[in-house]
Formats: structure tokens, sequence, C-alpha cells
């Protein structure tokens, strides 16, 4: 089930589950995992794009051996907040996975503007090879990009447990 709200999501996670995060690009899909406890977001890998039943089977393989309860997709915003191609593009594959993987996994967007840039950034900062931040950044992005929604749930549980 494809759910755009936070508070929903959150609400249809079953408890102690990992969620994994992507960064769809038009050449690869970054992927980072989280922990059981929904805290930290770790660059897993990028899968190189080829048919999108191949790469739904990758990651549906990653979901089965992690025993992941969720997925949060890179929505790929233009900087004035509206929805271009790219942003249809993914809504679309999020579909596809949907149909792909039933709804027992929800799935859910988060806003990636400038998560690339800021994965771009640490690796400079880890004085990271030109060569080697090729092959990570879509990774690393994904981490951002779940890190992102982690810190968004930490702060609904957190509001949820003061009322």
């Amino acid at each position: 089930m494809i759910l755009e709200d936070t508070a929903d999501f959150l609400a249809a996670l079953a408890p102690m589950r990992s969620l994994m995060g992507l960064d769809l690009g038009t050449q690869t899909i970054g992927v980072a995992v989280s922990d059981t406890f929904l805290s930290v977001a770790t660059p897993l890998e990028t899968i190189k794009r080829r048919k999108f039943t191949l790469d739904a089977a990758r990651l549906v393989e990653i979901a089965s051996e992690r025993r992941l309860g969720g997925l949060v997709l890179g929505l790929p915003r233009n900087m004035d907040g509206s929805e271009g191609p790219r942003c249809q593009s993914t809504r679309a594959f999020a579909r596809n996975l949907e149909k792909t993987i039933g709804s027992d996994l929800p799935i859910t967007f988060w806003d990636e503007r400038l998560s690339t840039v800021a994965a771009e950034r640490a690796l400079l900062e880890a004085d990271t090879s030109r060569k080697r931040r090729a092959e990570v950044i879509d990774h690393v992005a994904a981490g951002y990009i779940l890190q992102g929604a982690l810190d968004r749930i930490r702060v609904i549980r957190a509001e949820q447990d003061q009322k």
C-alpha cells in the first residue's frame, strides 16, 4: 500500500522491522536500510538498472533477506516544490513495485531535494576519490533519504508519546 503521509506510513509498519530507502535514478537505484529501531540509515548497495522486473526482483530479494517492514522512495521534487516528470516516474515505479510485492509492505515517499548534493559533500569531506564517489553516491544518497524519513518518524513518535 502506498501512503503519502509519514504518520499513516508509521501506523502501517509492523513492529521491529527495518525500512529500505531508495534513490531512483535513470541508470541506478541506490539502496539503504535502517536498523529495527528505525533510528539509523545505512547505505547498502547500488543496483544497476536493467528491466523493471529484474530491478524489482533484486529489491524483493533484499526485502525478504532483511525482513523489511516498509519502503521509502526518494521523490525528486523540483526546487520550487512542484512535481515534474521524474516524480511521475517515481510514482509509477512505486505503483508497479506495489503490484510486484503486494500490499503487505507499505511504501511512502520522502522529498529528496539536495540529497545527492549532501551525499557528494559528505564524500568529498571524507576525501573519497572521484572513482569511488561515482560508485557509492547513489546508495549514500539513499541513506540521506531514509535518514530524513527516520528523523521524521522519531518526531511523530515523540508527539504521540506526549499525548
